[in-house]
């Protein structure tokens, strides 16, 4: 076993970590094993406590421009209250459950360009050392897969995806961030559409959809913003005409009503909550970064997968500083 880092903090011949993540990629809100291997350095310790950190690399708005950085948006402890011998091995197995917005980072098995992980903390004798960041893959939700793919099949093209600090007014929102989806507007649309950025907000039983397009200027009037929030149950989506449900929101959006919020999804049998969401907390009007990278295919919806050019960055309650700071911090050796 090669372990990753010596833990510097916690003095010279002190113990390692390497974190061990079960292979493939994990849904929100489900269960998230692996186990957090140690290595006892040149004398005995005390370990107090094994905690893990979900960790997510996402945007912010900062003194007139936009910052990445890192932040922790849940901790569990794992393990601790033991001795670790010199020299010894020892192992702490692991069963966390993924908070339900977390952000997904891939889609039909490409990635997104998101960066999520989850980071190991030994604490030894009142020192505190962080590890390396191991990599987290987040696969989506059969709803969002379902929503996402009939945007696909209805034409619209998958331009970006990125992390954004900040919070969507009207909405259940947990986290301290929110992940926008964001898409090129199908050619029926175009006419009255740039594009469309898609936010999901699931929770246990129900999951929210925030909408915003981007709508085009007519002749005498300039483009605006119309942001519509949906409501739709976590399960059964193998029992929805999605396109038709996906369509519908679309042509609210573009529609008078739009600019009201007034909500009855078109093409089935359960009303979206079509409330306005407001501002989604930095300058009234939410935005995604511009910045495209390589696009791939993505499957059967025929979407291409945008991998953003920059990464992302966010608010780490203890981590402020941090967040503002370089890029090299979480990397791997």
């Amino acid at each position: 076993m090669v372990f990753k880092r010596l833990l510097g903090s916690l003095g010279v011949g002190g113990p390692s970590v390497d974190t061990v993540l079960k292979p493939g990629a994990v849904r929100p809100g489900a269960t998230l094993r692996g186990q957090v291997n140690l290595q006892g350095g040149g004398a005995d310790v005390n370990v107090e406590h094994v905690t893990l950190e979900l960790v997510a690399r996402v945007e912010a708005e900062h003194d007139g421009g936009e910052h990445e950085g890192y932040v922790a948006f849940d901790r569990f402890i794992v393990g601790g209250s033991f001795r670790l011998g010199e020299g010894q091995r020892h192992s702490v197995p692991f069963a966390i459950t993924l908070p339900w917005e977390t952000p997904i980072t891939e889609l039909y098995g490409q990635g997104l360009g998101i960066v999520l992980g989850v980071r190991t903390e030994l604490a030894v004798a009142g020192a505190k050392d962080k590890g390396d960041l191991d990599a987290l893959a987040v696969a989506p939700l059969p709803v969002q897969e379902a929503i996402l793919e009939a945007f696909g099949q209805l034409g619209f093209g998958f331009k970006t995806a990125d992390l954004e600090l900040g919070r969507i007014g009207g909405t259940g929102q947990q986290l301290p961030f929110y992940q926008e989806v964001e898409l090129s507007a199908s050619p029926e649309y175009a006419h009255v559409l740039t594009e469309v950025e898609v936010t999901f907000l699931a929770h246990r039983d129900e999951m929210e959809v925030v909408l915003e397009a981007d709508k085009r200027g007519g002749h005498s009037s300039s483009g605006h913003d119309a942001v519509t929030r949906f409501a739709v149950p976590c399960d059964g989506a193998e029992q929805q005409n999605w396109n038709a449900i996906v369509d519908g929101w679309v042509r609210q959006m573009v529609g008078h009503r739009a600019s009201y919020g007034h909500g009855e999804a078109y093409g089935h049998d359960f009303h979206g909550h079509g409330n306005e969401a407001g501002s989604h907390g930095h300058g009234g009007h939410h935005r995604s970064g511009s910045g495209v990278g390589t696009a791939v295919a993505a499957g059967a919806a025929g979407l291409a997968v945008g991998v953003v050019g920059g990464m992302v960055a966010a608010e780490v309650v203890d981590e402020v500083g941090d967040f503002f700071e370089g890029d090299d911090e979480g990397e791997e050796e």
